[in-house]
């Protein structure tokens, strides 16, 4: 076939081209064909009254019948065939009973939440049972306005908190809408939008299904596909939510279809592309349908679709019931003929005419299990579950309606039932063939929640719905929805299963979450958390501060113990340190067993030896007292440390003084008639001593007394670690106590300096100038070193300043007198001790 530039072309199903409109035409054609799947409801209704009729134990000696109406979707027509049902007669004339009386007791209908409403309107006034099976949006003041009005289906709005369950639990943040332009749809909308936005999920688009393809011009149909077939095509968007009817399905398959099937045109670049597969998800007024025209389509383009459907359940006798079904087995079903041809592409023969070559004449003899699934389904449904279990409800409230002699009397009027005033009825609660319980609560409404079913195609077009979760309202709401995702079937085409269906990939842990202007709160940048914060979950808002004793680690997804700072026995240094301390304290007890070996001899006897012991002492307790700084703090160890090495070391360097001061003093009383040889001796001596230690031992009564040291963790000093610590309390007391040492160290500096130079052999103001140089030396680089360290690394200051200076003492005095007295035995002497120096 030739064709113009002008004009895009599709293939039809045998492959020949056809203009684009004409194909739009085609399939839309609604009003003009029959919804064959839809024959199951009322083969359920026949089913339902069939076992009912013929129970003994249910209605005895009275048999239900039923009238089937047809709304036409239209609602002058839902109006008009309610009055019908209950005034026509031979002519209509409402609420004029005239003729053959009809005693109707229920109503079932509809599928659609506006027949319902329609049918409501005016079966509510004459007080009729209305039970609707197909689930719909309620309104708030529904039991007000509507009395006798009951739903064989679970309220509608828990498969909105569901909905976001189950997006949830994937993980779909990025989400396609298609809804129903009517009121229903607008309502689910309002009703979604601020659960979407409380949980973080955003909808990538919105599509509305046209409400009656048939009042569109073919130009405006076409236009409309093609406006919407981008949205499907976008990459990013997995996941389609579609609420309102089977129309919403029709709609979606002619798109799908028009896209797969498209000719590659310049101007039109999706053609194929959708076969990558989508999740579709489904409410459970929605059922899975094609028309007799698209029996050739696809139905695997839904194959892994997830719905929330009405729970239904195998009746036993329903599949044989199914099997035995053909048009001449069924009298006074209307609907039988059209159904059958339009189910099995084929003509039943009319007066004898002979059929042409393009069609497929109708034995009768077909069978139903060899429709595909779209067309029909053997098992049932759970609409038809719910119109087999309304016509057991109405049954059993007639049938309480019947026996219970205190509401209801039973009335005969020439062998018939008379017509009753059908009153609401009271909860109503019964076991069905099945063995589920079917029971309404206060609001009318089935008391149950839904299934959640999978959907999966095979290359015949067959499908079956398998369960994979339950949706639950009467379970707490992180447990409503239950899904066993290995059950599920996903879209053959998927790369990564479950799929994603996000705006852009995840922040992971580490980062969070910036926004973008002007775009979606779904649609953002992903920042590395700063320094010293940390997101431990996906898509975090906002990164957040470790608890004080935790810090980050280096990719910033989790928070780990910060590990305790403090200089311990077993690590090298303390080790080491260690070492020096107790190789000092030995060196100063070997020097003081020499001391006390040879304290006869006038090396030892001069300068007063009971000044060399204390001095001797006193350095052998500084050393030790060293350990008091490794190991980790405890209250004993911050309290005494401190104080014991300033009064120690305070000792030490009194005792340093004294001795200075002792050979100053003897040299000037060597003179005659000086004023000095009053305070030769011990005496004087030991009086340095003792008052230059009380001094320290007050000003550390005072420290201890009034803010003692103690125990501290420092947190935030150095990254990654706790440094235990001890705070010294009010820092002023130990800076007075080492300015106190400095000042005793000072004066023995200047005195034995001054005194270097006295004539006497065994001088040791030489000596002494020298190791208080070193003493000074050692603690003046102590202060600011002490002050710029950290942790572990000031306490080795500190003990390294207390060997030092100790060490200076004992090796600057004490080690020329061991030379002497173990080396030099001649030097030794008294004639050596009082010569004259020349």
């Amino acid at each position: 076939m030739d064709t113009s530039e002008d004009e895009d072309f599709v293939e039809d199903d045998r492959g020949q081209s056809i203009p684009p409109t004409e194909a739009i035409a085609m399939l839309y054609q609604l009003e003009f064909q029959v919804l064959t799947k839809f024959y199951q409801h009322i083969l359920a209704l026949v089913f339902a009254t069939k076992e009912i009729n013929e129970d003994p134990k249910i209605l005895p000696n009275v048999s239900l019948g039923f009238h089937i109406y047809d709304s036409y979707y239209d609602a002058t027509m839902s109006y008009r065939t309610t009055l019908d049902l209950l005034f026509k007669a031979q002519i209509f004339l409402p609420n004029y009973k005239c003729g053959i009386q009809k005693n109707i007791i229920g109503v079932i209908g509809g599928l659609s939440s506006d027949t319902s409403l329609r049918m409501a309107d005016i079966l509510t006034l004459y007080k009729i049972p209305q039970i609707s099976y197909g689930s719909f949006e309620p309104t708030e003041d529904e039991r007000t306005h509507f009395p006798s009005f009951y739903r064989m289906v679970p309220n509608e709005a828990f498969q909105y908190q569901g909905i976001i369950q189950l997006l949830l639990h994937f993980k779909w943040k990025w989400v396609g809408f298609i809804t129903s332009n009517d009121d229903g749809g607008e309502h689910f909308l309002q009703a979604m939008e601020p659960l979407l936005s409380q949980n973080g999920i955003c909808p990538a688009f919105i599509g509305i299904v046209p409400e009656a393809f048939s009042l569109f011009k073919l130009e405006s149909i076409f236009s409309d596909m093609l406006m919407n077939i981008p949205n499907f095509m976008e990459k990013k968007v997995n996941a389609f939510v579609i609420y309102g009817e089977t129309a919403s399905i029709l709609w979606l398959a002619n798109i799908l279809w028009v896209t797969t099937t498209w000719i590659p045109l310049s101007d039109f670049k999706y053609k194929g592309e959708i076969s990558a597969g989508k999740v579709w998800i489904t409410m459970a007024q929605i059922d899975f349908i094609f028309l007799a025209i698209q029996r050739n389509w696809d139905i695997q383009m839904f194959h892994g679709a997830l719905s929330f459907s009405i729970h239904s359940n195998e009746l036993a006798g329903f599949q044989k019931f199914l099997q035995v079904i053909n048009p001449s087995g069924i009298k006074g079903d209307g609907f039988i003929k059209d159904f059958w041809e339009q189910a099995f592409d084929c003509t039943f023969l009319l007066n004898s005419s002979i059929p042409t070559e393009d069609s497929k004449l109708c034995t009768g003899e077909e069978k139903l299990e060899k429709l595909p699934g779209p067309f029909f389904e053997m098992s049932m449904t759970g609409h038809a579950y719910s119109i087999y279990n309304t016509v057991y409800a109405i049954a059993h409230a007639l049938h309480s309606m019947f026996y219970s002699k205190a509401k209801y009397r039973a009335k005969k009027d020439a062998g018939r039932v008379s017509l009753l005033n059908v009153n609401p009825w009271q909860r109503i609660s019964f076991n069905n063939s099945a063995g589920d319980e079917v029971v309404f609560n206060e609001n009318g409404e089935l008391a149950a929640g839904f299934d959640i079913t999978n959907l999966v195609t095979f290359p015949n077009n067959s499908y079956v719905r398998i369960k994979v979760g339950r949706l639950n309202p009467q379970e707490p709401l992180s447990e409503e929805v239950t899904i066993d995702a290995k059950k599920i079937k996903w879209h053959r085409n998927f790369t990564q299963v479950p799929p994603i269906s996000l705006c852009n990939d995840n922040c992971h842990p580490g980062f969070s979450i910036e926004k973008i202007e002007r775009e979606k709160f779904c649609c953002y940048n992903c920042i590395a958390c700063p320094e010293g914060m940390v997101s431990e979950l996906e898509d975090t808002d906002k990164c957040v501060s470790c608890p004080e004793d935790q810090f980050p680690n280096r990719s910033k997804d989790k928070c780990i113990p910060k590990l305790k700072n403090f200089l311990s026995f077993v690590e090298p240094l303390g080790i080491v340190l260690t070492f020096l301390a107790l190789f000092f304290s030995l060196m100063t007890v070997l020097v003081l067993g020499i001391f006390l070996k040879h304290r006869d001899t006038p090396i030892v006897k001069a300068n007063n030896r009971n000044l060399t012991y204390v001095l001797l002492v006193s350095l052998l307790l500084c050393f030790l007292c060293s350990l008091l700084f490794l190991g980790q703090p405890t209250k004993v160890t911050c309290f005494l440390r401190q104080t014991v090495f300033s009064i120690i070391f305070s000792t030490a360097v009194s005792s340093v003084l004294a001795k200075t001061v002792t050979v100053v003093v003897a040299f000037m009383a060597s003179k005659p008639g000086n004023v000095f040889r009053k305070w030769m001796g011990k005496r004087l001596a030991h009086s340095i001593v003792i008052s230059c230690s009380l001094v320290q031992v007050f000003i550390n009564a005072v420290w201890l007394g009034t803010s003692p040291p103690f125990p501290d963790l420092d947190m935030h000093s150095v990254k990654g670690k706790i440094i235990v610590e001890c705070n010294e309390g009010m820092v002023a007391f130990f800076y007075c106590v080492l300015s106190y040492m400095g000042l005793l160290a000072f004066i023995s500096f200047t005195v034995a300096f001054l005194a270097r130079k006295l004539p006497d052999s065994f001088n040791e103001a030489k000596f002494i100038t020298f190791s208080m140089l070193v003493f000074c030396s050692v603690w003046l680089s102590f202060v600011p070193t002490y002050l710029s360290t950290r942790g572990k690394d000031t306490v080795a200051v500190e003990i390294f300043s207390i060997l030092a200076s100790s060490a200076g003492l004992l090796g600057c005095i004490f080690l020329p007198k061991c030379y002497i007295i173990m080396m030099r035995p001649d030097m030794n002497t008294r004639d050596q001790l009082i010569r004259k120096k020349h």
